[in-house]
């Protein structure tokens, strides 16, 4: 019972998203995918956007900042 609790948490457990070697926010699992939760002032303005998945999630993020959209 206990072991099963285990899993679940790490499924929930946030992913880190990069830029450059940056930590810029932290992917969580959502109803629809996965939530974008900004840490990093130049990843604010993405900061709850939803994706279907992690690498959408880190291509949108690292197009964001390179481009200085997200700024």
């Amino acid at each position: 019972m206990q072991e099963e609790n285990l899993n679940r948490a790490e499924k929930l457990r946030p992913i880190v998203i990069e830029v450059a070697g940056e930590p810029q926010g932290v992917v969580v699992p959502d109803a629809d995918g996965y939530r974008f939760v900004a840490v990093k002032l130049p990843a604010f303005a993405m900061d709850g956007q939803r994706f279907p998945n992690i690498e959408t999630a880190h291509l949108a993020v690292s197009r964001a900042i390179e481009s200085g959209e997200a700024a």
